[in-house]
């Protein structure tokens, strides 16, 4: 097959640069033909630098007839809202995380999806790059034996001190477990497997941020949503994880990911990268440096979601970033609060899945 899939990008923010990048040149099967934002020099300054042209609105953009996925860029409160809106139009749908901001709005878009027999994607992709992919490979292959535990830290001190518009971080539907969690949480999901229990705990350390990035200095945010959220996470395959996400937190030495096993324990890379440092100690041994997977994607790839679900609406066939694994994920990130709210554990009702391992590019995949 030789004919390019057309992709339109609804959103021209900060995040959509990486994309308009590696879109426009990584993955030949891919075609930028449309980008439109709110703001209209945005959109006219990315249409610009990337060659692609701007269109006036989301909905003559997806009208389109050469527009066939459409990556979705907007704001968490709008995500679903818009998935819905290019689900409807037609289009195969790949946003951003999170994929929506509450289950009901995330199961409404798998049900159009399924409905219209269209794919539904979601962020993060950073799991499909080589610090993930070889950590999944050496799982795979029992190199630590049968996995019992894990823990992952993201522990900061939020955005307000280098984000131009750190507000919503604080607002409700923010905070580091929305805006975080999916990294860990598709991580873990892919090297372990599907979460069936979560209980959960979180606090609020400053009831207001003062703002120390240039462009809104001294401006001061209300926080509206947990900023330091802990809790245990129970496995379908009986391991157990320890998990911490806050913004509350100056300095910490711990890990990014671990993951233990009957016979040894890996440190993982950084879940929002796709490279990174990979250790392992086997049972009685020390640390040692694994070499990441060389045919695996290692710099910064964000699209490859985009690109296998181009790929998987061509093939007939579930794409690796899926809106099933994001729901998953999400329903899990939802049920830290509502453990801490209800002081009692809460069961992950979504069934949740493993994606499939991505051993080699996308591109050394195909005949192109």
């Amino acid at each position: 097959m030789s004919e390019r899939i057309g992709v339109g990008i609804l959103g021209c923010g900060n995040i959509s640069k990486i994309y308009f990048e590696n879109l426009s040149s990584r993955f030949p099967w891919l075609e930028l033909r449309a980008c439109c934002d709110l703001d209209p020099e945005r959109a006219q300054e990315k249409g610009e630098a990337y060659g692609v042209e701007v269109a006036a609105d989301a909905e003559s953009m997806l009208a389109r007839e050469d527009i066939q996925v459409v990556l979705n860029l907007s704001t968490p409160p709008v995500h679903a809202p818009l998935n819905r809106m290019i689900l409807e139009a037609g289009k195969h749908a790949y946003v951003e995380k999170p994929l929506a901001l509450d289950m009901d709005e995330a199961e409404d878009c798998l049900r159009i999806a399924k409905e219209k027999g269209l794919l539904l994607g979601c962020a993060p992709d950073t799991f499909l790059g080589a610090g993930i992919q070889t950590a999944r490979r050496l799982i795979d292959e029992g190199r630590i034996g049968r996995v019992v535990a894990c823990n992952a830290y993201m522990m900061g001190h939020g955005h307000e001190s280098w984000h131009p518009d750190p507000e919503f971080y604080y607002a409700k539907g923010g905070g580091p477990m929305l805006d975080m969690g999916p990294y860990y949480l598709t991580a873990l999901v892919n090297c372990v497997g599907p979460i069936r229990q979560v209980s959960g705990m979180t606090g609020t350390a400053f009831e207001e941020r003062v703002i120390t990035s240039e462009k809104k200095k001294g401006q001061r945010i209300p926080v509206e949503t947990p900023t330091h959220l802990t809790g245990s996470l129970g496995f379908a395959n009986g391991a157990i994880g320890t998990m911490v996400m806050s913004f509350d937190i100056w300095a910490s030495t711990h890990p990014r990911i671990e993951i233990h096993g009957t016979e040894g324990s890996l440190q993982v890379p950084d879940p929002n990268g796709f490279g990174g440092e990979l250790k392992i100690c086997e049972a009685g041994g020390e640390w040692t440096p694994v070499e990441l997977n060389p045919e695996c994607y290692s710099n910064n790839s964000r699209g490859i979601g985009l690109a296998d679900l181009a790929l998987a609406a061509r093939d007939g066939r579930a794409p690796r970033a899926s809106g099933e694994l994001a729901a998953h994920v999400l329903e899990v990130m939802l049920a830290f609060e509502a453990s801490s709210d209800a002081g009692t554990h809460i069961d992950i009702s979504n069934p949740g899945l493993q994606p499939e391992a991505l051993p080699a590019k996308l591109s050394e995949q195909q005949p192109w």
